[in-house]
């Protein structure tokens, strides 16, 4: 493949008339059950109604697939047989790299005028190498807290020590994971995170300037109407959906069930909805809980109507789509004081932000008040359809404005950086 300048050198001359940026997109993941997978399937499909010049390089089981259709080209590789599992459905390859020559191939066509990556995966390394070696602008967003999941990983295995010993440990653990985590963000010229709380983060941890990258939600979708529970049925449905695993403390869900049932609460139920490593754990334990498993589409929308509360008990979450799917679907929900998910809900409104130890009193206060709890729903639908997928994308090509300033005059942004 020719030298980086190849791409580079006539860069600037084009961008003049080509607006806004060609952006060629690695993502972590595209086709899995995750936030960035649902994120990244929402940004190719704008950039495909925007007809914005737009290459997508990803994982899946196409076996080296290029397509280009219009403005918007896909690049799908599968991973090997020496790929391992991180989750259920998400795989790490440790050679990877065999695809860089047709990865090279088709950014020589596609001639980006940026790449941007998504996490530190082996595509997001191959993106960053790639974007030195062409010498184009990488711009990098964080998608997970992947410090403070290590620190819950860790924790476990590390359970058999003395409580002080283990804490500090974990704590250990999660700073040398931060510290290298903003040592690869800081390859990038800017970065977009979800919440203000981590752009600040970031940007004091790597010197990048750090953009405002939230999450939308499809309204029509997710819609009180999708309920298709009967009429009387009075029982009050505690939903989660998400992975089940550590790092989304999932066992407060247990000590919640446990505490409602002291409380004298014996008409109640859960609703799950994911999968994950702990989920024999959570079975053995929610006996009050129906697990549905992964649900997609319709499926998905109607379990989201059919809850009362949306109970999202995790610390680690840099934003939460799944609380603002709730909103929309007319479901308060009770999340706690960290991370992004406390910056969706709006305290006494839409739901409720409090600790671990009043998630319990927290809901049964609201079930206990009806017209509290009638007024939370409207308020939980009002505020989610604000949030529209488009002013996210728009405020993404914002950002991309301040590398490259007359590119992207085309695309009014709605969403601030």
């Amino acid at each position: 493949m020719p030298a980086g300048d190849t791409i580079a050198g006539t860069s600037s001359a084009r961008l003049m008339a080509a607006r806004p940026p060609r952006v060629a997109y690695f993502p972590d993941s595209f086709h899995e059950v995750n936030g960035v997978a649902h994120t990244s399937r929402h940004f190719e499909a704008f950039a495909r109604r925007r007809n914005l010049p737009f290459l997508c390089v990803r994982a899946g089981d196409r076996a080296q697939a290029l397509e280009e259709e219009g403005n918007v080209w896909t690049l799908e590789l599968p991973r090997g047989a020496l790929s391992f599992a991180l989750e259920k459905d998400l795989r790490f390859d440790p050679v990877f790299l065999r695809h860089t020559p047709l990865i090279g191939e088709t950014l020589e066509r596609f001639r980006p005028d940026l790449i941007h990556i998504t996490g530190p995966s082996e595509i997001g390394i191959l993106g960053a190498g790639l974007a030195h070696y062409l010498g184009v602008p990488l711009a990098a967003s964080w998608h997970t807290n992947v410090h403070e999941y290590a620190a819950r990983r860790a924790n476990r295995l590390l359970g058999k020590l003395a409580g002080r010993h283990s804490a500090a440990a974990g704590k250990t653990i999660e700073n040398l994971a931060l510290v290298a985590a903003a040592s690869f963000y800081s390859r990038a010229r800017m970065l977009f995170a979800p919440n203000p709380e981590l752009c600040a983060q970031l940007a004091e941890a790597t010197g990048r300037p750090c953009h405002r990258m939230p999450r939308g939600v499809d309204a029509e979708i997710f819609h009180p109407a999708m309920r298709s529970r009967a009429p009387g049925d009075g029982v009050p449905v505690l939903g989660f959906v998400g992975r089940l695993s550590v790092e989304k403390n999932i066992a407060l869900l247990v000590k919640v069930q446990d505490e409602l049932e002291r409380m004298g609460m014996d008409a109640f139920r859960f609703l799950v909805v994911g999968h994950g490593g702990d989920e024999g754990w959570l079975r053995e334990r929610l006996h009050r809980a129906e697990f549905t498993g992964v649900l997609r589409g319709e499926a998905l929308a109607t379990a989201y109507a059919n809850m009362d509360l949306f109970v999202f008990p995790s610390h680690t979450d840099t934003f939460g789509n799944v609380v603002l799917e709730a909103l929309a679907s007319g479901v308060p929900a009770i999340v706690t004081p960290y991370g992004g998910p406390r910056t969706i809900v709006r305290d006494g409104e839409t739901g409720r932000i409090v600790p671990d130890a009043e998630f319990a009193t927290a809901i049964a206060d609201i079930l206990a008040h009806p017209a509290r709890h009638a007024a939370m729903r409207q308020a939980a639908r009002a505020y989610a359809v604000t949030a529209s997928w488009d002013s996210v994308f728009e405020g993404v090509y914002a950002g991309y404005a301040t590398i490259f300033p007359t590119a992207t005059k085309d695309l009014a942004p709605t969403c601030p950086a």
